[in-house]
């Protein structure tokens, strides 16, 4: 169930949504890496610790706001909860309108979403934190607009939990990203990381794989600098792409409206 990336570090990587979660084992407690998408998954999650330790936990980590990593945070009331100050302020602002959005991908699972208590980090980060436990020390890294306004970078050791900022097995989601900022963002964050990243989904990544989604990105940013600057059709410029139709689509149109 769960891989050990080094020394009481551990990743899940579950079925639902191919999500990861990212697990530090310290004297003092336990440290999840964001929550799940809702108190059900939560609370399985929560059973899966016990095979690993009888610790509690007692700090979560948002990577950033998205419902199907944050959606588990009421289901750890004894934890202190980090995340970015954006990732804190869209879950206040956004946080029924995103049981909405959980709910169109996953129309038979209503009353699940339904029940969820939006529960925002107490403790934000606006550039970078440290939780330092003598054995371990946890890094919390902001590196600017990427997927969301909020994506931190969570380094123990040689391990970085990434967030969304890249993905494994299919194309980085834009629908509340910044196309034209991100490859920047995910630059600065690979200039902090470790060797082995653990993306928000999909199998883990090496310094290489990361890279190769860099170029990508950027691949992505100079079609959408086309679009914004000189008035490039949409169409013409997802057809140039390196990702399908729809994502690059999805892509330039977030980059016409933002600009960023």
């Amino acid at each position: 169930m769960f891989d050990e990336l080094s020394d009481g570090v551990f990743r899940r990587r579950f079925e639902s949504l191919d999500l990861n979660v990212g697990v530090v084992i310290v004297e003092e407690g336990v440290v999840v890496i964001d929550t799940r998408a809702s108190h059900v998954e939560a609370d399985e999650l929560r059973g899966e610790l016990r095979t690993l330790t009888a610790l509690p936990v007692r700090w979560v980590i948002d990577t950033h706001w998205h419902w199907d990593h944050t959606f588990g945070n009421a289901r750890f009331p004894e934890a202190e909860i980090w995340g970015h100050d954006m990732c804190r302020k869209n879950m206040v602002v956004r946080g029924e309108s995103m049981k909405h959005d959980a709910t169109a991908w996953f129309p038979d699972r209503r009353d699940e979403f339904d029940a969820v208590e939006i529960t925002p980090p107490t403790r934000v980060v606006t550039d970078t934190a440290q939780i330092d436990f003598g054995s371990k020390l946890v890094t919390l890294t902001y590196h600017g607009l990427g997927h969301t306004d909020a994506d931190i970078v969570v380094s123990v050791g040689d391990v970085s939990f990434m967030g969304d900022l890249v993905e494994e097995g299919s194309p980085p989601v834009f629908d509340d990203g910044y196309p034209m900022s991100w490859p920047r963002t995910l630059r600065s964050a690979l200039g902090t990381a470790g060797s082995l990243h653990v993306p928000g989904h999909g199998d883990t990544m090496d310094r290489a794989a990361s890279l190769t989604q860099l170029a990508e990105l950027e691949a992505v940013a100079a079609l959408a600098r086309r679009c914004v600057e000189e008035d490039m059709p949409v169409p013409e410029a997802a057809r140039l792409g390196p990702y399908p139709g729809q994502v690059m689509t999805s892509a330039l149109n977030r980059a016409v409206a933002v600009g960023l």
